[in-house]
């Protein structure tokens, strides 16, 4: 395979949708397949919809997710800059030159002028369409002579540059086909097509030009991007038959579906369902609406990266967990779906619990101990680290780990009415009193020995081991929940857990 470079080109317009993420990460994967290099471009033409923290917000997202670029804005800029915005002088050239070629062509045609036509094919039942149909009928170089058209650039008149479609009554191609790599053989009728705008009057490009232009200066071997930019296709290589340049390979991604119902998936589906459709939080600084990411939602990076790699796309494998150096490694473009993958959020969760079994207990301590210091909690990493060996496969967060042990940490103030009801007999207080007892005999406070003891008791007894443990649960806990209940015991030590029960016998008898 020839050198593989692939570039992701958002625009700076706002939060990047995870949609852009996995376009992003597929581009990653396939460079890292390939030993190719994987580049960011900021294509920021549209200045009117352009937002000043988005493009930090992109190379932020890129980084949490582990998938940086090799080479883009500020870094091996090699073929910079990287800022459509910044490359503006370079586009004209490019537009001119397709005007000598005669394959563009100035358009001097008022927003006035286009609006009548528009609105007389409406009349007529037809649509408007501007190219070889009717262009030597409107106002612009091919129907205007060469004096005129030279006369109105020297006044100062507006104009775009508009691409000189193919015209098949004039024998030109009737149609533009190519090989997409993962929907095959792909053909479009010229005829259909527009002359697409290229060059505007403000004097900067439209995304067809500058995208071409920038694809062929940095020598872009492979185009992988969104199912919405299919209909785009025949106009780019259109162009880059008209620069009589080398046409990338191209990819053509599916989209990302509702979890219910049909079509896109949007960031309104996210707030009506409670889940996050961008990777990190964003703040609108012209509104200050918050919109939540995954990151601050609780989510690894690596298991939201695992769910977006299967979102379109498999191995041919029952296999679901793969780490990012394996999904470089397995990734081929003619594995991705021609089909649109519909998103799951419930999915979601349950690969940040799949990786959260992964992840050693030490890590895991370590993301929950800020959360005890800001409940004041006094603790230190090796009693935390016990804690979470004994909590992790219980939580899909780290956030639910305070709800999963806050007993190992303090006594429980109160204690479930329903459970207390149900467990808390007459005799009870007189058992645990008992128990109290056999527990101060104990000198090797371990789980399974404070087990062997407490179990043969309640055997010598000849009483039901529910009668002892579920109310010995209820005192060291405040709820019938938790882990192994002599693990608890052990944890919090002898004579915590005796001070427990007394108490919880003086609450509820």
């Amino acid at each position: 395979m020839k050198n593989v470079r692939v570039r992701f080109a958002p625009s700076p317009t706002g939060p990047l949708h995870i949609g852009g993420v996995r376009t992003a990460l597929f581009n990653y994967l396939f460079a890292k397949k390939h030993s190719g290099t994987f580049i960011l471009r900021i294509e920021d033409t549209d200045q009117t919809r352009y937002v000043e923290n988005a493009e930090k917000y992109i190379v932020d997202a890129l980084n949490w997710c582990n998938i940086p670029f090799d080479e883009g804005p500020n870094k091996n800029e090699k073929f910079g800059p990287y800022r459509q915005s910044e490359r503006k002088h370079l586009y004209k050239q490019f537009a001119d030159e397709l005007i000598e070629k005669g394959k563009a062509y100035y358009c001097f045609d008022t927003t006035e002028e286009l609006d009548f036509h528009r609105k007389d094919h409406e009349q007529k039942g037809k649509t408007f369409i501007y190219n070889w149909h009717n262009r030597e009928k409107l106002t612009n170089s091919i129907s205007l002579s060469k004096e005129d058209v030279q006369k109105r650039i020297a006044n100062g008149d507006k104009y775009v540059v508009r691409f000189k479609m193919h015209d098949p009554t004039k024998g030109e191609h009737g149609t533009i086909s190519t090989t997409d790599i993962i929907r095959g053989h792909v053909s479009f009728k010229t005829e259909l097509l527009d002359d697409k705008i290229l060059f505007k009057s403000d004097g900067m490009p439209t995304y067809h030009l500058a995208n071409i232009v920038d694809d062929h200066l940095m020598e872009i071997s492979h185009v992988i991007r969104g199912e919405e930019w299919l209909p785009s296709l025949p106009l780019h290589i259109a162009l880059y038959q008209a620069f009589n340049w080398e046409i990338p390979e191209f990819a053509h991604l599916p989209l990302i579906l509702k979890p219910v119902g049909k079509g896109k998936l949007s960031k309104r589906d996210g707030d009506k369902l409670g889940f996050p459709v961008f990777p990190l939080e964003y703040i609108n600084e012209a509104t200050g609406d918050v919109s939540c990411g995954y990151k601050e939602d609780g989510y690894f990076a690596d298991a939201f990266i695992n769910m977006l790699a299967l979102l379109g796309w498999n191995s041919g494998t029952e296999q679901e967990i793969f780490t990012l150096d394996e999904l470089c490694k397995t990734f081929t473009l003619e594995r991705v779906s021609k089909s649109g993958a519909k998103f799951s959020p419930e999915k979601t969760k349950w690969f940040n619990q799949q990786y959260m079994m992964l992840k050693s207990d030490a890590e895991l301590a370590e993301i929950f101990l800020p959360i005890l210091i800001e409940k004041e909690i006094a603790t230190d990493i090796n009693y935390t680290e016990k804690v979470v060996s004994l909590i992790k496969e219980r939580a899909t967060f780290v956030e639910d780990f305070w709800e999963l042990s806050s007993f190992f940490f303090q006594a429980p103030l109160t204690y479930d009415e329903k459970a207390a009801k149900k467990n808390w007999k007459e005799n009870t207080s007189e058992l645990m009193k008992e128990l109290i007892s056999i527990l101060e005999g104990i000198e090797n406070f371990t789980s399974e020995h404070i087990e062997t003891i407490v179990k043969e008791w309640i055997t010598s007894k000849e009483i039901g081991f529910g009668k002892i443990m579920q109310p010995f649960r209820l005192s060291l806990v405040g709820a019938m929940k938790g882990p192994h209940l002599f693990d608890i015991a052990e944890m919090i030590g002898k004579q915590e857990t005796i001070d427990r029960i007394k108490n919880t016998v003086i609450t509820i008898s």
